[in-house]
């Protein structure tokens, strides 16, 4: 199981939307072993009031006084399902559009949501388009007046249009730079050749490029219309007042006339025949000749194989059955078909989800091949494990597994209050009704093996299959070539002045100021015995767990000739242990719904897990089995490493990987920790035993911080801990590196590196940075808020992205750990942009050097960092994982109550002193990513 990346964001300054649209198989980590109690539905829908205004729009409210924060989500029944030939895309560029101001506010809205400190993204699917927005409480009427304003008024004219096609261009550039996004585009044209569900749902370039302005004009006024649209808002706040607010705001607004109503609904109907009759009972004596594979060889590093089965709509009987099918096939480690593929060997992954949509969709699994392996022989293996569940009824341990993991990850998907808005927006969008949920996980929980069967076999009909076949040209997936490199850039650009923040209030609704971190609850800190490091936050709201932890075993230990060792070992702790293989302590977990996972970062080997709340002993349990008994069994490091050097090679193709690689290796030397990174001969030459001595090196209780946000009693989690961790013991004194001071480089340094077959070039700029305790961080962090820590709101984002229309994103940001990691600021530009976007943000550098930021500047970018932490706060996830880093990083545990604080004591004379000390164009390194000819010619 898998969630999918069915949306097209407006920037890739907030991913959330990626991990919250609660569609149906959408979730990671199947799970368990026969009747399965129904998960209530009642928490997700109680509370909910649905008033209808009289102009047809649907309000949906839910009270949530767990937090001091507001969601507010608009969902517009539109998506690419809409579209019609040539206008392939238009959905999403209107979704652009909509942020670049309306009449009576002229100005880029992102600007607007993070002057409020609102965490806000939009997103293009389907069959919806949705924009959503979490805030303190008391900017709500702030939110729903401008939510209602672009409803009716947004600014689509030909400047904002030629403008954000660049941006959308773009966007659909860096998205063909994946082999992964060009296989699915080519497999769902030929499954749906007569559907628009065929179509990508951003477009294509052709598409993009010919929008004119009257086309899109037209979408947006029979679209964006109340009646087509669903409002919900979650949080803390009362609903007969905020219904009074939403009255005076959207109530005003009229419906649209709608054009061509017939032509659509018919249209409509001719797709639902099309589809209903496409799929057939794989049993049916009736012979259908197989579709031909789909074959793309092109540039590329792993081989890909996309498999795509037509299914019915979300309000099929079938739905339940189809959802658990996946779970018993992809979900999870005890998973069919990562045993079969996975665990054989054969492939380096292997995913899949059902797309249950107003129309009838589809189901996909996906898998990339293992080194060496053949696409042909994955398929066969695939297909024989589809036929055996078709043939033969799963166990009951198989479904009851698959209904908890699928009733689990409902409650842990949303334990913060965007997640739940997005819930009830979904439902009520897709599905038509908001209780759908309840219906759902009812249906879940009756589900029979014979139903699951029968759903195989209706649904997995070879004939009615699409597959395709993604084989690299370059198959030893070698890093690129590098090209000469150009000490200045080809041109000089003077940029325009800074958005005044005083020009921008005068179009901000009214709102007040209430931050009051000082309520934040502190979490009870202690050590045991062995020295392991322990942070306890209980919060009884919601029948949940959250672990956050970190061991001192990180990538900085591996050294240039063991270059990867860190992350191998931390791959391998979940292979076994003295009493447990590897798909025993998989079905420990997944049995329960609940996930463990590690990974290993350049300062530590990151522990996080989640699960129900009833579950808390088994997962600690099963974490202390791991870090004091891992075994590292021979044959479960070859497969490791097999995936290691598969992800290597994806990560060398990838502009974004090899750019970062080697912009860090030019800002570190060679004895630095930080430049260390693996490649395929330092992976083929670490063995058992260097895991081994690695593990016992480094994995120590004294060197171990693990951090709990959920619903446990302290008292009783404080005995557990000391009881399964006890024995753990360590000797001497835990390893220590001393990590070299690195000057800013000498002169500017510009790199390129070409890598065949791409479409967009990623480009990285900046040089050494500090650390989190440096007492300059605050300020840092408040100047890179104004400089790029926005897409939408910033100087690099206004000038580069909005004004220009160069980039689809443009950010940056200090990486300051407990050592000083890079300052760096990355982009993504056509090839041909990438000179012109660098040296724009060069001089954007030069002028923030010279003149400095403005007393306004630092005002709004404190209100919008400090305005927005509470809604950081405000789920449980992202708490655990803040007490955890505040406490790895040294600093006290009442950080997380006084950051808010220490941002607003930042003065200008702070700033000035961060600007002098950390703002350097002439000492910048520049690496650019990306096919040959975004490199300088004559360079």
């Amino acid at each position: 199981m898998k969630r999918r990346s069915y949306m097209m964001l407006l920037g890739f300054f907030l991913s959330l939307i990626l991990t919250i649209v609660p569609m149906a198989g959408n979730f990671t980590n199947a799970a368990t072993p026969t009747a399965v109690t129904p998960v209530s539905a009642l928490s997700f829908t109680q509370g909910v009031q649905k008033t209808v205004l009289d102009n047809g729009l649907t309000v949906l409210t839910k009270e949530v006084h767990t937090a001091p924060v507001v969601s507010v989500q608009v969902w517009y029944k539109v998506g690419s399902r809409n579209e019609v030939k040539g206008e392939n895309g238009i959905s999403h560029q209107l979704e652009h559009l909509m942020f670049k101001g309306t009449n009576d506010r002229p100005v880029q809205f992102g600007r607007l949501f993070s002057a409020l400190g609102s965490q806000f993204n939009a997103f293009t699917s389907y069959d919806e388009t949705a924009y959503f927005g979490t805030v303190q409480r008391d900017k709500l009427e702030a939110l729903l007046t401008l939510e209602a304003d672009r409803m009716e008024n947004s600014l689509i004219g030909p400047e904002q249009l030629t403008s954000e096609k660049r941006v959308v261009i773009s966007e659909l550039q860096g998205y063909e730079n994946s082999p992964g996004y060009r296989l699915s585009r080519a497999v769902m044209r030929a499954a749906f050749p007569n559907r628009a569900y065929g179509l990508s749902v951003g477009g294509t370039k052709a598409d993009v490029e010919k929008f004119t302005l009257e086309q899109v004009r037209n979408y947006y006024q029979t679209y964006y219309s109340p009646e087509n649209a669903t409002l919900v808002i979650t949080g803390d706040f009362a609903t007969k007042p905020a219904l009074k607010v939403v009255q005076e705001t959207f109530g005003k607004l009229s419906q649209r006339p709608k054009k061509n109503t017939a032509v659509d609904n018919a249209t409509r109907a001719l797709d639902r025949f099309l589809a209903s009759n496409s799929i057939a009972d794989a049993s049916s004596s009736t012979p259908v000749a197989k579709k031909a594979p789909i074959v793309l060889k092109q540039p590329g590093s792993t081989a890909l194989l996309q498999v795509v089965y037509p299914l019915p709509d979300i309000k099929h009987p079938d739905v339940p059955a189809i959802d658990l099918m996946d779970a018993i096939l992809t979900g999870g480690r005890s998973s069919r078909l990562y045993q079969a593929l996975v665990e054989s060997g054969l492939a380096s992954s292997v995913s899949g989800g059902a797309a249950e949509l107003i129309e009838p969709g589809w189901y996909e699994i996906d898998a990339t091949a293992a080194p060496g392996q053949e696409l042909g022989k994955i398929a066969q293996v695939l297909q024989e494990s589809l036929v055996k569940l078709q043939q033969q009824p799963v166990t009951s341990e198989e479904l009851k597994r698959a209904k908890t993991q699928l009733q689990a990850s409902y409650i842990l998907g949303n334990q913060d209050i965007t997640s739940q808005a997005n819930q009830l927006g979904y439902n009520q969008t897709i599905a038509g009704d908001y209780h759908f949920i309840e219906r759902y996980l009812a249906a879940i929980a009756k589900v029979t093996p014979a139903q699951v069967q029968k759903a195989a076999k209706t649904y997995l009909n070879p004939a009615q299959q699409t597959i395709g076949f993604f084989e690299p040209t370059q198959p030893d997936g070698k890093p690129g070539t590098s090209s000469a490199g150009s000490s200045r850039t080809v041109e000089n650009f003077s940029p325009g002045k800074p958005v005044d923040p005083a020009e921008l209030a005068k179009y901000l609704p009214p709102a007040t100021s209430e931050t009051d971190s000082a309520k934040q609850s502190l979490p009870e800190e202690f050590t045991l015995k062995n020295g392991l490091k322990v942070l306890l936050l209980s919060d009884r709201n919601l029948p949940t767990i959250n672990l956050s932890g970190q061991i001192d075993a990180g990538a900085e230990f591996d050294g240039n000739q063991k270059a990867g060792l860190a992350n191998l070992t931390a791959s391998n702790l979940m292979n076994g242990t003295q009493t447990k293989n590897a798909l025993t302590l998989a079905k420990t977990l997944e049995d329960l719904g609940a996930g463990l996972s590690f990974g290993a970062s350049r300062e530590g080997v990151n522990v996080s897990g989640e699960g129900l709340s009833a579950n808390l002993p088994i997962l600690i349990q099963t974490l202390a089995d791991v870090l004091e008994n891992a075994t590292f069994p021979a044959d479960q490091l070859e497969l490791s490493r097999q995936r290691a050097l598969t992800s290597l090679k994806v990560q060398l193709d990838d502009p974004r990987g090899l750019g970062r690689q080697v912009f860090q290796q030019a800002i570190y030397p060679e004895n630095h920790p930080f430049h260390s990174f693996p490649t395929a001969d330092s992976l083929k030459t670490i063995t058992r035993d260097d895991l081994l001595g690695f593990y016992q090196t480094h994995y120590r209780p004294d060197t171990t911080t693990i951090a709990l946000v959920g619903d446990f009693d302290s008292v009783k989690v404080k005995a557990l801990l000391n009881e399964v961790f006890g024995k753990w013991q360590a000797t001497g004194k835990p390893p220590v590196l001393k990590i070299p001071t690195v000057p800013f480089p000498q002169t500017l340094t510009q790199l390129n590196k070409v890598i065949p077959g791409k479409a967009e070039a990623v480009t990285y700029i900046g040089y050494n940075g500090i650390s989190r305790k440096d007492p300059r961080y605050y300020a840092a962090l408040v100047l890179n808020q104004i400089l790029g820590g926005d897409t939408l709101a910033s100087r690099l984002g206004t000038e580069v992205r909005d004004r220009q229309g160069l980039t689809y994103g443009i950010y940056s940001g200090f990486a300051a750990g407990i050592n000083p990691g890079p300052f760096l600021i990355q982009m993504q530009t056509a090839p041909l942009d990438a000179q012109k976007a660098i040296a724009s943000t060069l001089a954007l550098l030069k002028q923030l050097r010279e003149q400095g930021v403005t007393e306004a500047e630092l005002n709004t970018a404190k209100r919008s960092i400090t305005n927005s932490y509470p809604v950081d706060l405000a789920n449980p996830s992202d708490v655990s994982s803040i007490i955890l880093d505040n406490a790895v990083l040294g600093l006290s545990r009442s950080e997380i109550r006084e950051f808010p604080r220490r941002i607003q004591a930042v003065t200008m004379a702070n700033m000035q002193q961060a600007i002098e000390d950390l703002i350097k164009p002439e000492n910048l390194v520049i690496v650019t990513a990306g096919p040959g000819d975004s490199v300088t010619k004559g360079s």
